[in-house]
């Protein structure tokens, strides 16, 4: 693996203006042709194989009436007045919205009697030509530039309902250029010049850039959810910029230590560009092993991040060395800000540190422990659900108009079922309708159940049935299972708050086999890589419990509603149901980072030396430096996605940067040196049956020493020089 990158990067040194032209090249293509013939986004929210895919799939084939796509305008006059006041205004919008392109029908509140007890508050059914989830964002604008004179009128004029909802567009928060800005200051601070500071940052937009371009092209293969740009947009700003400020950390460490700028650059690329290679990779296993869940939003979302992890891993080990090659001198400049950094690491407090901890683990071990235990301890309490319209921003009209409904007509108008009956199945037949929509209403948890709704053919009827609870709630849920258990085998319970309750349960079922396989491959991929047991073992729990400790930090503060102003939040909300998942995938693989960043140095230093505890510690204090400024810059990027007004975009950012700082710490500096003391020389064992058997794959470094022709790939790879190898099992 060193060997490639190394070769990789010095085809990048010598012809760096190639280089920038291709990576130019690209994006003049990938960018103009993803605007113009990139897929819009939509999310897939099914449970395959759910008793609510089967039945909507029924009704799409023999009533599909029933199954387009449904909104609501939801009218409310000021108060004190009553809704017939301004009827006529009214019904001059609901002429309007039906005008609208794609809307079959709008039903008027007056004569259909959805108006509220007191008069006040109205809404109209839309209905639209396409199912829920296929609705367009401009069917959505054109619907509110219908409505808006009757806000001139004095009318709160508000659209909600499914279809708004699902499809509404995502404003960003402007925060995350705030979080690059950032950054940046870090990465001046780390290197001490603007110029070296810029080209990490540079690095991650090219590759935030081409990817979600991308992505975008990948909508036209797929449905990709409308979270993937924003995750993979998070995740690549991160470990774009981490994976170039490693190198760079290298690069500069090697030219410090005497080496001239193409030997140190060449084996800054055989020893962290391999790291890279690796890390990057395993983060894309992660985030690719959400196909294993089998539901299209997941894996449409892997899919797009390992898009943007890979463009992020190409800009590192091409267009970095390309650039540096060019700067030449001017990245080694003398610091300016700080204290000056111990010519030897062990001289650094890092060494110091980790000295202090191999000399004591069992108190650093236990304190660490518990303190990652008490922080993951709520997420054992977890309750997870699919936000709706009452979780967004109060600035949504979908909001405003979920709240309007409740005031008006009970918190379950905004979670309506769909009942439907297959006649020409054994079951219920016709003249059982009646009585089975009497069984249903008489459910403590059932507001109203409608008229029945029978096919052209008669072969299919839908009752229409409101529950008396939100669709978050989890008395819906109670109350779903319930009427499944009550009604006969040919009839089903479907609507958007079923479809995302079955997939609620479908994520909970799925999540332990995709941990199991992504706790595997990475115990078989640190295996392969460090040749140990011990290792694989070690990263696995430690990443584990800073996972745990990343849970139980969102589920506090989201559901639990500690510290939630400082997040904006007004109210307590369940944990978004794909978070957990999507949440082990990016943090697993974003630890490993870290995992392979530290123990390839450390690795490194014990090839050297064959003693565990100095090369633990040389290895922290010659990575301890660049891993936190890595992880500080990761967790500003990710905290600027709190601002998100989309909840599960919120609660990742606050996640990752929860689990980025106890890994980085925590994790790294304490966890790591405690157990590889305790562990000592067997930390490196590994059968020498299975040793023979593994195929060799290496991100130690092979230095080549300076030479005049150290810019040569022919020359330099056959002069490499390998540090001796010492084998202890």
């Amino acid at each position: 693996m060193n060997r490639f990158t190394r070769r990789l990067g010095r085809a990048s040194v010598r012809r760096p203006w190639v280089t920038l032209a291709a990576w130019g090249v690209a994006l003049l293509l990938v960018l103009p042709v993803a605007a113009t013939a990139g897929g819009s986004f939509v999310d897939d929210l099914v449970a395959p194989g759910s008793q609510s895919e089967q039945a909507m799939d029924l009704l799409e084939e023999r009533f599909p009436e029933a199954s387009r796509g449904s909104a609501m305008a939801v009218f409310a006059a000021p108060e004190g007045q009553r809704l017939e006041r301004h009827r006529t205004a009214i019904e001059a919008a609901v002429a309007r919205m039906a005008e609208v392109e794609h809307v079959t029908m709008v039903t008027d509140p007056f004569p259909a009697g959805t108006i509220s007890p007191d008069g006040r508050i109205g809404f109209a059914q839309i209905t639209f030509d396409a199912p829920v989830m296929k609705v367009d964002p401009g069917q959505v604008d054109a619907l509110t530039r219908a409505v808006e004179p009757l806000r001139e009128d004095g009318v709160v004029a508000e659209l909600g309902g499914d279809a708004v909802f699902i499809n509404a567009e995502t404003p960003t928060s402007g925060a995350e250029a705030a979080g690059l800005l950032t950054a940046l200051i870090i990465l001046v601070v780390a290197f001490g010049t603007i110029v070296a500071a810029l080209v990490p940052i540079a690095l991650a937009l090219v590759a935030v850039a081409a990817g979600l371009g991308s992505v975008a092209l990948l909508a036209n293969a797929m449905d990709v959810s409308t979270a993937a740009p924003t995750i993979g947009a998070m995740i690549g700003l991160g470990v774009g910029i981490d994976y170039a400020l490693y190198i760079m950390a290298r690069y500069r460490e090697n030219h410090a230590a005497g080496q001239d700028n193409p030997t140190a650059l060449s084996n800054a690329m055989a020893s962290a560009g391999a790291a890279v290679l690796f890390a990057g990779g395993t983060v894309v296993v992660a985030m690719a092993a959400l196909a294993l869940t089998g539901l299209g939003f997941l894996t449409s979302t892997g899919l797009s991040a390992s898009l943007v992890v890979l463009f992020a891993v190409a800009t590192a080990l091409t267009l970095l060395p390309a650039l540096l090659s060019l700067l030449g001198d001017r990245i080694h400049k003398r610091r300016r800000l700080g204290r000056k950094r111990p010519a030897r690491s062990e001289d650094s407090a890092w060494w110091r540190f980790a000295h202090r901890v191999s000399g004591r683990p069992w108190p650093y071990l236990i304190v660490a422990s518990a303190a990652l235990l008490a922080l993951a301890a709520p997420a054992l309490r977890m309750e997870t659900g699919f936000p709706d319209a009452g979780d967004d921003a109060t600035t949504t009209t979908h909001r405003r108009a979920y709240d309007l409904l409740a005031e008006g007509f009970g918190p379950g108008v905004n979670a309506p079922l769909l009942v439907i009956a297959d006649l020409r199945s054994p079951g219920a037949d016709a003249g059982d309708i009646p009585a089975l929509s009497r069984r249903i209403a008489a459910d403590p948890g059932i507001a109203t159940v409608g008229e029945p709704q029978t096919s052209a053919a008669g072969d299919t009827v839908v009752l229409p049935t409101l529950p008396t609870t939100a669709p978050a709630d989890a008395e819906t849920s109670a109350t779903l299972e319930r009427i499944r258990d009550l009604v006969p085998d040919n009839v089903a319970v479907s609507g958007m708050t079923a479809m995302t309750d079955d997939l609620t349960r479908q994520l909970t079922d799925t999540l332990p086999v995709f941990v199991g396989a992504i706790l595997l491959a990475s115990f078989l991929l640190l295996m392969l890589v460090f040749r140990s047991i011990a290792i694989p073992v070690k990263a696995v729990v430690m990443n584990l419990l800073s996972i745990g400790g990343a849970y139980g930090v969102v589920v506090a503060v989201f559901q639990w509603g500690w510290l939630g102003p400082l997040f904006n939040l007004d109210e307590t909300i369940p944990i978004v149901s794909p978070l957990p998942t999507i949440f082990f995938a990016v943090l697993f693989g974003l630890s490993m980072d870290y995992e392979v960043f530290l123990l390839s140095r450390v690795r490194e230093e014990y090839e050297l030396t064959g003693d565990n505890r100095e090369s633990v510690a040389r290895g922290i204090a010659a990575t301890g430096r660049v891993i936190t400024s890595a992880a500080l810059i990761m967790t500003v990027v990710f905290l600027s996605f709190v601002a998100n007004p989309s909840p599960l975009v919120k609660m990742m950012g606050l996640g990752l940067a929860t689990a980025i700082v106890l890994d980085a710490t925590i994790v790294r500096m304490v966890l790591v040196p405690a157990v590889m003391a305790l562990m000592a020389d067997a930390t490196w064992w590994l059968p020498r049956w299975l040793d023979r058997r593994l195929p060799r794959v290496s991100v130690e470094s092979a230095e080549v020493p300076p030479s005049p022709e150290s810019d040569s790939a022919g020359s330099a790879s056959t002069a490499s020089a390998h540090r001796p190898t010492r084998t202890h099992r």
